[in-house]
Order: C-alpha cells, then structure tokens, then sequence
C-alpha cells in the first residue's frame, strides 16, 4: 500500500476555500501534483518532465 501523501498548496492560493490551485506531495523518491479541484488526478512527473514542464512554464512568463 502507497504511502499517505500529505498535500500543500501553492503559496499563490487564495486560501482554505480557493479550490483553482496546485497542490503539491512528496514521496521518497517522487514529486505529485495534482489541482485541487480535481483531487483524484495526479501527476508524478519524472524528473526530466517536471524539468521541462517548469522551463515551459518559466518562459511563458507564468512563474
């Protein structure tokens, strides 16, 4: 059985009721993100995509 995950929100959520954010879980040897209007679709990017996923993002100015 996996781990309990323990999400966070992104420091740019609009607090406890804003259900538009990014949460955020770590595992040992993995990064999850899921949004918290969708709560049971999560992404566990690899490193590599998660790398590309933040340059694209960075680029765009979004970050």
């Amino acid at each position: 059985m996996p781990p309990t995950l323990h999400w966070q929100k992104s420091s740019f959520s609009a607090g406890d009721s804003d259900t538009e954010c990014l949460e955020i879980a770590t595992s040992p040897t993995t990064l999850h993100l899921r949004e918290s209007d969708h709560p049971t679709t999560v992404l566990s990017p690899t490193p590599t995509a998660l790398r590309a996923l933040l340059e694209a993002v960075k680029r765009r100015g979004v970050a």
